[in-house]
């Protein structure tokens, strides 16, 4: 019979599963700052590493997209791994190791908690002075409340630091929008409808209607540009706008205290560049839609004084002519309303022959210098003088051929021209004759052919002049 065998008792051992000793409240509260500490107490170093690697994915995501879903999940998790610290605790220990893990774990925690506190009220005092500088208008204090947000602020509180980059980049836009005001004030209308682009659909966002407004009072605010047809193009821009029903209308109003004296500067400016059918056309346009204005005399005149000069330029183009030719105005006459009406006395005017070469081109040179316009600035009538030929004839006389002896008679005719006198000031036919020039007849010596049987008189100065005087004075 074999002796018994005695085993000493065993204690038995840990299984890898076992946690430590740790107090459940400590544990929660170690788990409460994100930092996965609670889990390191029970030595379970992947729940550490899960937890914040969990906690950091959520919060890069909180950053990144600044949506209050993932404030939400942040909390959700936050409470999970609070949760999931206390209950895989174990309660044991005196009350001095219960007491100790738990000052260890409010020195860790308490502080996490109070920084994303303060950095939370921080961030609310940012936001509340990003808020009232849009209330304002004043995007310069957008952006220096604004600058004051770092890292921290995003994590404590994204959506809000979201809301305040989202003012700073609406400001960005906006002064974007005022560099296009800027550049339309040299009269670019591309860029205002860019610029007025731009303010639309920044005040398309909630809270920007003050920062707009102060964007679109600072463009207002520089109407009137240097050049009045730089700001002339603005307002006509600005007054053909459509209608939006929203502070952007109110640039209609400053275009129409602003847009007459801009039309009738720049139709000043045109009429004295000589650009006469522009100016009368930005006077015109003040006429039409500003009947009202104080500036209506004013554009009246300059409207007159243009239409005189470009009837003038006409009416000279027209009598200007090839030599050998006569103007075209003889043809198709026309009007300069600046000139002098027809009247009693002596009328100036312009005379042309119907060929330089003819014996009518040397007439004028005999008239008083009274009869004679310099140009068509100073002219009342336009005549036109045709081709000469054999008038009346006044007397007829026999001559004997030196060569032959024979005696042939030679008939003296007045000179007989046609003759077309228009009025100037209306480009009306005044007179269409024809008028015959006296002069002395058989002189005792002719030098022509044989076979002549008609001569012209000779006319004297004063012949000349009788004949011509009816034409141009009354």
């Amino acid at each position: 019979m074999s002796d018994p065998t005695y085993a000493l008792p065993t204690t038995p051992s840990s299984t890898p599963d076992e946690v430590g000793t740790c107090d459940s409240m400590a544990v929660a509260l170690c788990n409460a700052s994100l930092l996965g500490v609670g889990y390191l107490m029970l030595r379970r170093r992947g729940l550490a590493l899960a937890a914040v690697a969990g906690a950091a994915g959520l919060v890069a995501g909180l950053v990144t997209t600044a949506s209050p879903s993932y404030e939400v999940a942040v909390l959700v998790w936050w409470a999970a791994v609070v949760a999931h610290g206390w209950f895989l605790a174990r309660r044991g220990g005196g009350r001095s190791t219960v007491r100790r893990q738990r000052l260890v774990a409010l020195g860790i925690t308490l502080p996490v908690l109070l920084a994303v506190g303060l950095l939370r009220f921080d961030a609310f005092r940012i936001g509340r002075s990003v808020t009232e500088a849009r209330e304002s208008g004043d995007c310069a204090r957008v952006l220096t409340a604004q600058d004051r947000v770092w890292f921290g602020h995003r994590v404590a509180d994204a959506p809000l630091t979201a809301r305040g980059d989202e003012a700073v980049a609406a400001c960005y836009r906006l002064r974007t929008a005022g560099a296009e005001l800027s550049a339309a004030l040299t009269g670019d209308t591309e860029a205002l409808a860019d610029g007025f682009g731009t303010l639309a659909s920044v005040l398309a966002e909630d809270g920007n209607g003050k920062t707009v407004e102060a964007t679109l009072n600072g463009f207002l605010g520089r109407l009137p540009a240097k050049d009045p047809c730089d700001t002339a193009a603005v307002t006509d821009w600005l007054r053909d706008r459509g209608r939006s029903h929203d502070v952007l209308d109110r640039a209609a109003d400053t275009a129409a205290l602003t847009a007459p004296a801009a039309l009738v500067g720049c139709g000043d400016d045109l009429l004295a560049d000589d650009s006469w059918e522009e100016a009368r056309t930005y006077y015109e346009r003040l006429l039409d839609r500003y009947p009202g204005s104080g500036l209506t005399d004013r554009a009246q005149k300059g409207a007159k004084k243009a239409t005189v000069s470009i009837e003038l330029a006409n009416v000279s183009n027209l009598l200007s002519a090839e030599s050998g030719t006569q103007p075209e105005y003889c043809t198709s006459p026309a009007k300069y309303s600046g000139a002098k009406p027809m009247g009693k006395g002596t009328n100036p005017a312009l005379f042309y022959a119907s060929d330089d070469a003819g014996s009518a081109s040397g007439y004028p040179k005999q008239f008083p210098r009274s009869w004679k316009a310099a140009d068509a600035a100073d002219a009342v009538l336009v005549v036109c003088m045709g081709e000469d030929t054999f008038g009346d004839s006044v007397e007829t006389c026999p001559y004997r051929s030196e060569s032959s002896g024979a005696v042939g008679y030679v008939s003296f005719h007045r000179i007989k021209i046609p003759v077309k006198v228009y009025e100037l000031r209306t480009g009306r036919l005044v007179a269409h004759r024809e008028i015959q020039i006296s002069g002395t007849s058989c002189p005792p010596t002719i030098f022509t052919a044989e076979s002549t049987v008609s001569m012209y008189v000779d006319p004297s100065k004063s012949d000349v002049r009788s004949a011509f005087r009816p034409l141009v004075v009354r």
